[in-house]
């Protein structure tokens, strides 16, 4: 989904075609090659947005031994859609890391629907931190496994309170709209 609200959200700017947006993603850097976004599933994104009546294509550009340029619009369902795309990211995202390109186009949502999931997101990283805490001290362990035990507690509170952190970061960052 995320390619999709990248589609759009260049969409939203000016009318593109496929090959463009691919070229922007990868200067100056490769993000095509990160994402592992290949020309044809690019592509394929937007045969499925045309499909489901986001984009629709307003012309085609002829070039002598080029192949057409197919160029791009975003409809009016594609104008109402896009927010709703960035909103479902950002609520399935278990990682700041799953939502960068809903982040990327905040500016599509209203920022006050989504300090309430990130807050639902840190409540529930809270939660599982608790669940861990009180497994950890349920776990009656022989001694030749005892470092093991400590170890991925050691590591799993790390994790959530990493995690805990940037989810307050991006909570305030949100709040003070300086994101």
């Amino acid at each position: 989904m995320s390619i999709q609200i990248y589609i759009l959200s260049k969409l939203m700017d000016e009318n593109n075609y496929p090959y463009k947006l691919k070229k922007e993603l990868s200067t100056p850097i490769p993000f095509d090659k990160l994402l592992n976004l290949s020309e044809s599933k690019l592509y394929y994104h937007f045969e499925s947005l045309s499909k489901q009546g986001l984009v629709e294509q307003v012309e085609i550009i002829k070039e002598e031994h080029r192949p057409d340029k197919q160029v791009f619009s975003i409809t009016d369902k594609g104008r109402k859609e896009l927010p709703l795309k960035i909103y479902k990211v950002i609520e399935n995202a278990e990682s700041i890391s799953e939502m960068i390109v809903a982040l990327v186009n905040l500016r599509f949502v209203e920022t006050d629907k989504v300090i309430p999931i990130i807050e639902k997101k840190i409540e529930q990283s809270l939660i599982r931190k608790d669940q861990l805490n009180q497994i950890y001290h349920q776990i009656d362990v022989v001694s030749s496994t005892r470092e093991v035990v400590d170890f991925m507690e050691s590591y799993y509170v790390s994790q959530l309170e990493q995690s805990i952190h940037w989810w307050k970061v991006l909570l305030e960052k949100l709040k003070t709209k300086t994101i």
